[in-house]
């Protein structure tokens, strides 16, 4: 489903196929708006993150100041990974910019989470934010999102959820 670009809204842009399947498990929380939210094809690869978010979604952003955006990426164990995307979101769009993602993989987090499903571990982290909770989001492959997270609900909150 395509967003309204003149009202409050947020595109996913995901690595790859598995953290495609965790934004559209996101999307199956009842208490989701769905006309606000659209989740967008995998492009490949965190750097491939960037790359299409420099190119194409930044210059959309500017042409429309309501949308947020969630880039969702494996850490891959690494670090510096946060700050390394961070670096190149342009200032003026860093408030609306929000990077998520497994400190791995989402395969590891998958096992770890006693293979409930890609989409039902997406489910479970919309249904975290719904109700101010960090039951999924507190496990040690999602718990460094902490920071990004709050940004992201306190930004998109009054309009995602019903």
């Amino acid at each position: 489903m395509s967003t309204n670009n003149y009202k409050p809204h947020i595109h996913v842009l995901p690595e790859d196929d598995a953290n495609r399947q965790i934004a559209n498990g996101f999307l199956l929380n009842p208490d989701i708006n769905g006309r606000v939210i659209q989740i967008l094809p995998p492009v490949g690869g965190w750097s491939k993150v960037i790359e299409e978010f420099k190119s194409v979604h930044a210059l959309e952003m500017r042409k429309y100041s309501e949308r947020r955006i969630v880039l969702m990426i494996d850490f891959d164990n690494q670090a510096d990974r946060l700050n390394c995307v961070k670096s190149e979101i342009p200032k003026e769009l860093s408030d609306r910019v929000f990077i998520l993602g497994v400190l791995s993989d989402p395969e590891k987090l998958n096992a770890n989470l006693n293979r409930k499903g890609l989409e039902n571990i997406g489910t479970f982290l919309s249904k975290d934010c719904s109700d101010n909770t960090r039951k999924t989001w507190g496990h040690n492959l999602l718990k460094h999102n902490q920071t990004e997270l709050d940004r992201m609900v306190s930004s998109v909150k009054p309009f995602l959820f019903h």
